[in-house]
C-alpha cells in the first residue's frame, strides 16, 4: 500500500494508530525516493506535486492552440505551427517561473520556444504603421492594413522592436511604435495578457486545472448557463484565478460549444433573448430526442435485452488543432449525454496537425479507401474516427450515407467561409451539406469573421438555407486571447461566437391527392 494511492485523511489516521509505524516508515521511505527521481516538481500550497507527463503534453498541446493556422496564408503552414511543443515534453527541466514573474519580452524570454516564437514574428510580420505601403489586400475595416492609404511612401518593414509595456514585436522602430502609440495602446494590455499566459505554459508549474472530472451521478443535472456554473455543477477542481480560468476554457471551448448547441438544457432557447429559431428548435429538438432517450429497463438477463439505438455521429469538417486535443477533454461530451454512444468524425486534410507520433497513416485499402484512423478504446460510449481527407471527396463517394436529422451533426469551427483565401474549398462543399438536412453549428474567431461567413452562405445559397441559430457571442467561448504570428495586432478569442443553420426543408400538404410544395 503506498502513499500515492491513499486519500490524506486516512493517511494521517494510519500514521496517528499505534499499530502503524512500520507503514509510516514505509510511506516515509516512498516519499524520500519519490523526490529524489528526475521528474520535475513544482510548489502548491506548499506542498510538492510531481508535473507528470500528462501534465506537461496538455500543456503543451494548449500552447499549440495558441498559434493559429489561419487560411489565408497556406504556403506558412508548417512555420505557423507550434514552437516548442514537443519540446515541452522531451524536456522536463525547464525553468519554473513563478506567478509574479511571468512577464518577459518574446526576444528575451526564458523559454526557449518563445525565443524561436519572437524570431518568427520578426521575419513574417510587418509593421502596421500607416507610413508602410500596403502588405496585402484589405478584407475587413478591422485589417491594420486598412490604415495604410495610397500616400504611403515607405517600403513595408518587418517588426522588429518591442513594446516595453507588452513585450512583444509590433513596429519597425522605436519612433513609429512612439508616434502610433495611441493606436496601440487600445490593444496593448490584451496583448501583455497574452504575452504572461504564454509564459505561464511554459513555465513548468503544476496545472490542476487540466484535471477533468470523471462521470456523474445522472441525476445531478448541469447548469449550461456559463462557464461558472458549468464548471460548478460538474465537480471541476475550484479555479480561482483568472489566468487558470483562460488556460482551462482554451481546451474545454470545443466539446463546451457543441454541448451548448445540442444539449436539452441548453442556454440558447426559443424565448426572447434565446438567439434559437422555429425551424432551429425543430432540428434540434429531433437530435436532443436521441442525445437523451429515456430509460429502457434493459437488464443483463435474457429478459432485460433490448434494442440499441446507433451512435450521434458528430462530423467536425475542416478539423485543424481541435483534432489533437487530450481525449479526456472530448471525453467530457460523454459526461453530458448519458446513455448516448457518440461518435466523433474528424474530417479534413490538416486533422492530423501536431500529431507527428502518430505517423505514418494507415494504407488506404477496400475495407479502408480513406486511411481512416480509429480509436475506439477512449471510453464505452465514446468513438473518434480521423479522416486526412476532404469532406466533398468523402460525400461523392457516398461513404457516411445516409444522414439522419435524429443522429447526425456538423460542426464547423472557424471555417473561414467567406474568407477570399479560403471560400473556393468550401463551394463544392456547402451545397451537399445542405442537401443533407442535417444542422450545421459554425463558429468564427470574431463577430465580424463570423458575419462574413453568414454573409457568404447566404449569398451563395440563396433561398435554400434555413437559419436555426442567429449568431452572436459564445457563452462557452474561450475565454483566452490568441496571437497571429504572421500579424501581432490581430487579436481574436477561440470560437468566440456561434450560429447555426441547415438545408431548407420545404413542408408538403394534400389537395385532391396530389402533393403540392
Amino acid at each position: 500500500m503506498q502513499s500515492g494511492y491513499t486519500c490524506h485523511r486516512c493517511l494521517r489516521s494510519l500514521i496517528g494508530t499505534p499499530g502503524a509505524k512500520s507503514f509510516a516508515r514505509h510511506v516515509r521511505t516512498t516519499s524520500v525516493y519519490t523526490t529524489t527521481s528526475k521528474r520535475p516538481y513544482t510548489q502548491i500550497n506548499g506542498k510538492t506535486r510531481a508535473v507528470t507527463t500528462q501534465q506537461r503534453r496538455t500543456a503543451a498541446t494548449a500552447e499549440s492552440l495558441n498559434h493559429r493556422v489561419t487560411r489565408n496564408a497556406p504556403g506558412d503552414l508548417k512555420s505557423a505551427a507550434p514552437f516548442g511543443g514537443e519540446e515541452a515534453i522531451k524536456s522536463p527541466e525547464r525553468v519554473l517561473l513563478q506567478s509574479s514573474n511571468l512577464f518577459h519580452s518574446f526576444s528575451n524570454s526564458p523559454s526557449p520556444a518563445i525565443r524561436k516564437r519572437a524570431a518568427f514574428m520578426k521575419s513574417h510580420a510587418y509593421c502596421p504603421h500607416p507610413d508602410h505601403r500596403q502588405t496585402r489586400i484589405v478584407t475587413s475595416p478591422h485589417d491594420p492594413e486598412a490604415r495604410k492609404t495610397t500616400k504611403s511612401i515607405h517600403p513595408p518593414a518587418h517588426v522588429n522592436f518591442e513594446c516595453p509595456d507588452c513585450g512583444l514585436p509590433v513596429y519597425c522602430s522605436e519612433r513609429h511604435w512612439m508616434d502610433d502609440y495611441e493606436h496601440h495602446a487600445e490593444i496593448c494590455d490584451t496583448l501583455r495578457q497574452a504575452n504572461e499566459d504564454d509564459h505561464d505554459l511554459h513555465s513548468g508549474r503544476f496545472f490542476p486545472e487540466f484535471e477533468y472530472p470523471g462521470p456523474q451521478i445522472e441525476e445531478i443535472l448541469p447548469n449550461m448557463t456559463n462557464w461558472d456554473t458549468y464548471l460548478y455543477t460538474r465537480e471541476y477542481n475550484a479555479i480561482n484565478e483568472d489566468r487558470s480560468m483562460r488556460q482551462a476554457t482554451r481546451l474545454l471551448t470545443y466539446p463546451m460549444t457543441i454541448a451548448s448547441v445540442i444539449h436539452e438544457l441548453s442556454p440558447y432557447n426559443i424565448r426572447s433573448g434565446g438567439r434559437l429559431t422555429t425551424e432551429g428548435l425543430k432540428s434540434l429538438s429531433a437530435l436532443r430526442y436521441s442525445l437523451h432517450p429515456p430509460r429502457s429497463g434493459s437488464g443483463l438477463g435474457i429478459e432485460g435485452l433490448r434494442p440499441t439505438p446507433p451512435a450521434v455521429r458528430i462530423f467536425i469538417l475542416g478539423a485543424r488543432a481541435e483534432s489533437s486535443l487530450p481525449r479526456q477533454v472530448w471525453v467530457q461530451l460523454e459526461y453530458l449525454f448519458h446513455r448516448c454512444p457518440l461518435h466523433l468524425i474528424f474530417i479534413g486534410p490538416e486533422s492530423m496537425t501536431n500529431r507527428d507520433d502518430e505517423f505514418p497513416l494507415p494504407e488506404r485499402t477496400a475495407t479502408n479507401p480513406f486511411g481512416g484512423i480509429v480509436e475506439d478504446r477512449i471510453s464505452n460510449y465514446t468513438k473518434i474516427t480521423t479522416f486526412v481527407e476532404y469532406y466533398h471527396t468523402m460525400h461523392q463517394a457516398n461513404y457516411f450515407q445516409p444522414f439522419d436529422p435524429y443522429f447526425d451533426c456538423f460542426v464547423l469551427f472557424h471555417p473561414g467561409l467567406g474568407h477570399p483565401a479560403s471560400a473556393h474549398e468550401w463551394e463544392e462543399t456547402l451545397p451537399q451539406l445542405l442537401e443533407t438536412k442535417v444542422p450545421i453549428i459554425c463558429t468564427g474567431y470574431t463577430d465580424w469573421d463570423m458575419q462574413r461567413d453568414k454573409k457568404w452562405v447566404e449569398e451563395k445559397m440563396a433561398g435554400e438555407v434555413d437559419l436555426l441559430m442567429e449568431a452572436g457571442e459564445n457563452r462557452f467561448r474561450s475565454l483566452r486571447w490568441d496571437l497571429n504570428d504572421l500579424d501581432p495586432g490581430d487579436i481574436s478569442a477561440g470560437n468566440w461566437g456561434v450560429w447555426a443553420f441547415r438545408g431548407k426543408r420545404y413542408e408538403t400538404t394534400m389537395r385532391d391527392g396530389v402533393i403540392s410544395l
